[in-house]
């Protein structure tokens, strides 16, 4: 019989809603393979243990410290190895194979493994993605010695890596003997599940082959216990949201990126259905909101907004924002046009009506689908909408040869979306530029907004369409952030994947130029084709195009999509060092205002 593991969910979400799949719950998987003592090992009770959550590909370096246990994760039929050319990247695929899957796994070697990887942890704990960063630690007699390692900075103090981690997850085992290994390593992953944040897993290098009684089993199935609100506290919380918003003339929802880990996407589209508010999405929510819901009025980013959606916002008398992060980015250098006393502020398990009351042990989820039944209808608010909104207009048609400009790029990328396409969104111009994609049913979309690490899109993707294969991804990537994280291009290649990449080459990191310029912004040029040409030497299904103009963007695109469309497709895009969408000119000089601040009076 099936047990629930956590919130993780192992299947491809329904279309109809653009919440990621660990929205729900993942059914433990049991073997009827014959069990011997040899495989009664702690190396095979992890590899179980990450099969029954979900994950059957792993996103690895190997160093001399976790050797032993690649071995053993390589033995477990129901996972696979995905070896990167770098930890950074591992950890960026398996931030991307967590957005699709629901959890993701990584596995590096001791201190200069764990510490390259920490950047790409950091960035999972930020957007809230279970993860479980495993690191293969010193031989366990080496524990409590006064021994100095390689891999280390040369002191015989190995807690140096498990600090750096203390701060970017959310539980930290460290595996040196066998009597209690198996209690750490279910603690630390369902920690994870729970919390819905990165967890460190340390295994000294001579365990993962030792058997053990513990692991003589199938592992026992765990299952977690499931948040619940506070009753009496949710219902005062629907009451007074209910008389707040009943008594407003012109509300409008928002939804924000922390309804992922509130797994409250469907209960959101529930609320708007019921109440028929105008519905927006902030940017790094975006994705999460299905954008061909009848009353979606676009992306609310302030001064930055789709148009006609911050007019509607911030002109509103109330408004409900789900699972918001305001920082200076997602703020515009702090100027969105909101007041406090007008709005309800709904995290994953607390609800903030204007300047209070404050309800605690409340879930997002419950408050949203309790709160549905209590609202009046009121359309007001996308009648005005409807009322001022005037279609966009389409990019000026250039002459057959005109140098390709950035807007015509996107409204072809436009029209290659579906419900079988995701799209990964780079840190830079890409992140403007991609947001003003309208959706289709079911295509998926990441970014990584609250972090914002250039190179993210390289490993994410890859981990991204390990994890969806039912979907093909559209990577938009700039040629600054492309030279970080390059390399493991090869690895999409040597996994067979068939990612439509666009690299934008423009000269340099365009999103700096627009906040502060400096000759620090203009990179070294490459032959961006001839380098992916390069690493894919004749192995594997791989095509690549330069295009320096409309008529040559069509034509690579129709290979791409056509007797292509089963390879990985590079597509490099030659535009002009300052053609920048316009909302990137907008963003870059309020932030750079942000950042300007003199310092206050002591």
């Amino acid at each position: 019989m099936d047990t629930k593991i956590g919130s993780v969910q192992a299947v491809v979400p329904n279309g109809d809603v653009c919440c990621p799949p660990h929205s729900g719950v993942s059914p433990v998987q049991t073997s009827t393979v014959p069990f011997n003592f040899s495989e009664a090992t702690l190396g095979r009770h992890l590899a179980r243990r990450l099969v029954q959550i979900g994950v059957s590909d792993v996103f690895s370096v190997p160093g001399d410290f976790n050797l032993t246990l690649l071995d053993h994760l390589l033995a477990e039929p129901g996972l696979n190895l995905v070896g990167c050319c770098n930890e950074l990247n591992a950890g960026y695929a398996a931030d991307g194979y967590a957005r699709s899957r629901g959890v993701g796994a990584c596995v590096v070697t001791f201190t200069v493994g764990g510490l390259s990887v920490l950047n790409a942890i950091a960035g999972a704990y930020s957007e809230n993605l279970p993860l479980i960063c495993i690191v293969g630690g010193p031989n366990s007699n080496d524990y409590g010695t006064n021994r100095i390692l390689h891999h280390t900075i040369g002191l015989p103090d190995f807690s140096q890596e498990l600090r750096c981690f203390q701060t970017v997850t959310c539980y930290q085992a460290v595996v040196n003997n066998l009597e209690d290994a198996h209690e750490l390593i279910d603690t630390a992953i369902s920690t994870a599940l729970k919390e819905s944040k990165p967890v460190y897993i340390s295994i000294s290098c001579n365990l993962p082959a030792i058997p053990h009684p513990t692991f003589s089993r199938e592992p026992v199935p765990f299952s977690l216990s499931p948040k619940l609100s506070n009753e009496m506290g949710l219902e005062a919380a629907i009451e007074a949201a209910a008389e707040f918003l009943n008594k407003a003339v012109k509300p409008v929802m928002i939804g924000g990126p922390k309804m992922r880990v509130a797994k409250a996407c469907e209960a959101f589209v529930e609320m708007a259905d019921s109440c028929g508010y105008a519905v927006a999405v902030m940017p790094s929510g975006k994705g999460l909101v299905p954008e061909h819901h009848p009353h979606f009025i676009g992306t609310y980013w302030g001064a930055v907004s789709t148009p006609f959606c911050g007019e509607i916002v911030e002109s509103a008398d109330a408004y409900l924002f789900a699972g918001p992060i305001f920082n200076d980015y997602s703020s515009v250098g702090y100027s969105l046009l909101l007041k406090k006393d007008k709005a309800i502020i709904v995290q994953p398990d607390r609800v903030v009506i204007g300047n209070g009351p404050t309800f605690g042990c409340v879930l997002m989820k419950d408050f949203l689908v309790g709160l549905a039944k209590r609202l009046k209808k009121n359309t007001t608010a996308y009648e005005n909408y409807h009322r001022i909104y005037v279609p966009e207009g389409h990019p000026v048609k250039g002459d057959p040869k005109e140098a390709l400009r950035v807007n015509v790029l996107f409204e072809h990328i436009q029209n290659m979306l579906s419900g079988d396409t995701a799209v990964i969104a780079e840190a830079g111009d890409s992140w403007f530029n991609c947001q003003k994609l309208k959706l289709p049913k079911g295509c998926g979309y990441e970014f990584q907004m609250q972090y914002g690490s250039i190179g993210w899109s390289v490993g994410a993707t890859l981990g991204y369409a390990q994890a969806a294969t039912d979907k093909r991804v559209i990577a938009c990537i700039g040629d600054g952030s492309f030279q970080v994280t390059a390399q493991d291009v090869s690895t999409m290649i040597r996994c067979g994947q068939k990612t439509i990449i666009f690299l934008i080459n423009n000269g340099g990191y365009t999103i700096e130029v627009e906040i502060h310029d400096g000759p620090y912004n203009v990179i070294k040029n490459w032959n961006y084709t001839g380098f992916v040409d390069a690493i894919h030497n004749g192995e594997g299904k791989c095509w690549t195009s330069k295009v320096f103009c409309e008529e040559e963007l069509v034509k690579a695109i129709e290979t791409a999509t056509g007797d292509k469309k089963d390879c990985l497709c590079f597509i490099e895009v030659i535009v002009h060092k300052d053609d920048t969408s316009k909302e990137l000119l907008e963003w870059g000089s309020r932030v750079s205002a942000a950042n300007s601040r003199p310092p206050n009076p002591q």
